[in-house]
């Protein structure tokens, strides 16, 4: 099962757990509750999608890896206590509250949500004095002496021994106790995700050309070669991170994360010539609609993956445009819903005699302590995220530039305020504008160099594929995205396309 399958079901095992009756009771009681456990190779996201599924579901997430847990810190500390029995007193040993479920506790004291996920990570590494209460978790759903509170999913997450030495078989007592997925690694869900996360357009176009590339795990008489999911994302980052600083990035920078001298190299080579097609094919000047007739004939004689480069440059592109202008409108749509709880405040006949500027600040301080709560809970994507932080900059600026200005009535507040808003709401219309002009651009420039061929079809797939295109075309419009969607999709084209990329990858191969 791929990882956005497993997600789905995970999904659906939350909803199922979380359903009540009609007295408000659970459906499914907590001793029918079967904890979730991904079983699957290191680094092809099982944390992260439990991220995604806790977010998305809007409960709470307390995540831990067992391995870097002693069975103190998982059980309790024993002290000595008295209890009297049939008149008698005795001494007896108890447990302090183990360190996760304390976690538990306080998840839900800084969020204010009582459902959530006990997600534990690497569960069949545990140390030989931890695994019987692993074992006792799963099949009992406690630490020590204390449950996992109600309304809580149990999660759990491991490797198969082939990757880890440290791993731990379950009996089939446990393994009859648990909801088992297996999950392998796929570079179409992956793909998904990587655009919405904003990975680095070098390592999508690579991986287009180079699918067998993306997870690889190979045991040599040198140690273990591999190169995983995480390690690609983390990758991205710090080439972000260099590429704005200008700093050098060379073969041994990528190998630190790509542990694969050959596929590390042969990124390398690649990146290289990412960046020579960037400047050779002039990506900006495309999507500004300066492109030249040479840089179409260029591109109509280059080889097909200087194609599918060239098309993942525009896509990068392209998708930061989207992204933009979809954090524009997440932040417009933001200080608009608080200008208008903010005119309820004015108008309200118990706030009559409170000056604007204690209304508005307030205000301000509501909807931060309101963000402080989502983003501990971490109920917040990262460009949703980016938005909320700019939306409460601007409300600041707007309660700043009402003092400055001198307004003392409320009404005289809220005219300025509207004129500031409306400023705002002008720059979500320039991103707008900006971004459906890059893509009429970047069709334009396609069009000229192939028509409606294979390299359209390919760049209409992966608009569909980028949540963040599909999301701006869906409520911009984009008369070319649905002429083309509607006349090349079909099964056929499709065929023809994937054999073109497997004859270009044995290319690229015997040129490496």
């Amino acid at each position: 099962m791929n990882i956005k399958k497993a997600k789905e079901e995970i999904k659906y095992a939350i909803q199922a757990y979380l359903a009540k009756d009609e007295f408000g009771e659970y459906r499914i009681p907590a001793v029918r509750q079967r904890p979730v456990l991904l079983m699957g190779a290191p680094g092809i996201g099982k944390t992260a999608v439990m991220e995604q599924v806790a977010r998305e579901c809007g409960v709470a997430l307390v995540s831990y890896s067992i391995t870097h847990h002693t069975r103190q810190s998982a059980i309790g500390l024993p002290f000595i206590s008295k209890k009297e029995y049939g008149g008698k007193e005795y001494t007896v040993t108890e447990y302090t509250m183990s360190e996760i479920i304390a976690s538990v506790y306080d998840k839900m004291e800084e969020t204010g949500l009582q459902e959530g996920i006990l997600f534990i990570d690497e569960i069949n590494c545990a140390s030989e004095t931890l695994a019987p209460a692993m074992l006792q978790f799963l099949q009992c759903k406690t630490f020590g002496a204390h449950k996992v509170p109600k309304g809580w999913l149990i999660a759990a997450a491991g490797n198969p021994p082939e990757y880890n030495k440290s791993v731990r078989e379950f009996d089939v007592v446990t393994l009859d106790r648990v909801k088992k997925i297996d999950v392998e690694p796929d570079f179409s869900v992956w793909k998904e995700y990587a655009y919405k996360q904003g990975i680095h357009g070098a390592i999508l176009s690579y991986l287009e050309i180079r699918k067998d590339h993306f997870y690889a795990m190979e045991t040599t008489v040198d140690g273990k070669r591999f190169v995983t999911a995480r390690g690609w994302e983390d990758l991205s980052t710090i080439l972000k991170v260099y590429e704005d600083m200008k700093l050098p990035v060379e073969e041994g920078l990528i190998y630190q994360y790509l542990q694969h001298r050959r596929i590390a190299k042969d990124f390398a080579n690649y990146l290289d010539l990412y960046r020579k097609y960037r400047t050779d094919y002039r990506v900006d000047d495309i999507l500004q609609g300066k492109y030249t007739k040479q840089a179409v004939t260029k591109l109509q004689d280059a080889p097909f993956d200087e194609r599918l480069s060239v098309m993942g440059l525009l896509l990068s592109r392209l998708s930061e445009g989207f992204r933009g202008a979809y954090e524009a409108d997440l932040t417009v749509t933001g200080l608009h819903g608080a200008l208008l709880e903010l005119k309820e405040r004015f108008n309200s006949p118990y706030c009559k005699e409170t000056p604007w500027e204690n209304l508005f600040t307030g205000l301000v301080e509501e909807r931060e302590a309101a963000f402080a709560k989502e983003r501990k809970a971490g109920l917040l994507e990262k460009t949703a995220e980016h938005a909320c932080l700019k939306e409460l900059e601007r409300l600041h600026f707007f309660l700043a530039e009402g003092k400055r200005s001198g307004c003392r009535e409320k009404e005289e507040a809220f005219a300025l305020m509207k004129g500031l808003f409306a400023k705002e709401a002008e720059g979500r219309e320039n991103a707008i504008a900006d971004a459906s002009a890059m893509l009429d651009n970047a069709f334009a420039f396609l069009e000229e160099a192939f028509g409606a061929g294979q390299e359209m079809v390919i760049f209409i797939t992966e608009l569909t594929t980028n949540f963040y295109s599909v999301k701006f075309i869906s409520e911009n419009g984009s008369e070319k995205y649905y002429r083309y969607n509607a006349e090349l999709l079909f099964d056929e084209k499709q065929k023809t396309i994937l054999q073109d990329i497997e004859k270009a990858k044995t290319e690229l191969n015997l040129l490496f």
